[in-house]
């Protein structure tokens, strides 16, 4: 599918998209349901390939089926009362900005955002997203695949702070926080403190306790929440823009009009600069 023209017009809907998406995930509690949509449709990435990632994907029956995406229908429906809103928007653009927007309006740190991403109907095939019974060497397989580190897979993994895992959905019950509706650094301190009535720890989450690898950065987001909301919002950014070049979307006819006008301006002025010295030299010879 063609790059979006990401010009003034398609940035005042993003911003208007923005302002829906606050009242849409605020209203439904939600926030958790955006943040998975938009984590799983740029999970897929490959970097050798250069297959998959954050390209509205997910919106193919034939990848929301896939097991790990149970349940996303009902928050891809959900940006599709966006999407009629504000039709110039990708939907990659829009299921990244929903995730974006799901950590905000939760108390977590700012993401930069940059829009521009390409549509794609080619779906991935299955299995490129995590397994939560598995452990550190299949994490590391997975985000390693995507061109992601050590710290990434740790700091990102610091999201399940939002949200509980279903049974229908997983096969495994329960939020990892005692509030499941903030962004904090609660997960990592939860997991410092081991396993607590009522709490969920996966095989994916103690991985990041038996890892040497991983260890380091739990015990430093469990005591240093703002290193964590830094390293988060870092790394939330880099999976948003896998195999996404921010501003290497093409620009309309009016921005190329208006960067010309303005190369002109100063090139005039430069003349009048030039000329105003050279009379002034004149004069006093």
């Amino acid at each position: 599918m063609a790059m979006p023209v990401v010009d003034t017009e398609y940035l005042k809907q993003i911003d208007k998209a923005r302002r829906d998406l606050r009242a849409l995930i605020s209203n439904r509690n939600c926030a958790p349901l955006m943040l998975r949509l938009a984590w799983h449709d740029a999970g897929t990435y490959d970097a050798k390939t250069k297959t998959g990632g954050p390209n509205g994907s997910i919106r193919n029956e034939e990848e929301f089926a896939h097991g790990a995406n149970n349940g996303l229908k009902k928050a891809i429906d959900w940006c599709e009362e966006v999407k009629a809103k504000y039709p110039k928007i990708t939907y990659a653009d829009l299921y990244q900005l929903a995730g974006v927007v799901a950590v905000e309006v939760t108390g977590g740190p700012t993401v930069d955002f940059v829009p521009g991403r390409k549509d794609s109907k080619v779906s991935p095939r299955e299995g490129r997203l995590p397994d939560a019974k598995q452990g550190a060497p299949h994490l590391k397989d997975i985000f390693y695949r995507m061109g992601l580190s050590d710290k990434d897979i740790v700091a990102l993994s610091g999201g399940h702070t939002l949200g509980r895992a279903h049974p229908e959905r997983s096969g495994f019950d329960g939020p990892w926080t005692q509030e499941p509706l903030k962004f904090d650094n609660s997960y990592f301190v939860e997991l410092m403190k081991g396993e607590s009535e009522g709490l969920l720890q996966l095989p994916t989450d103690k991985a990041l306790l038996d890892d040497p690898a991983f260890r380091p950065y739990v015990e430093l987001y469990a005591k240093d929440e703002e290193a964590f909301f830094r390293d988060y919002a870092a790394s939330h950014k880099k999976l948003s823009e896998l195999g996404f070049t921010p501003g290497g979307s093409k620009s309309g006819p009016k921005d190329s009009i208006i960067l010309a006008q303005s190369a002109v301006g100063v090139a005039v002025a430069a003349a009048v600069v030039i000329l105003s010295y050279i009379y002034e030299v004149r004069k006093r010879v």
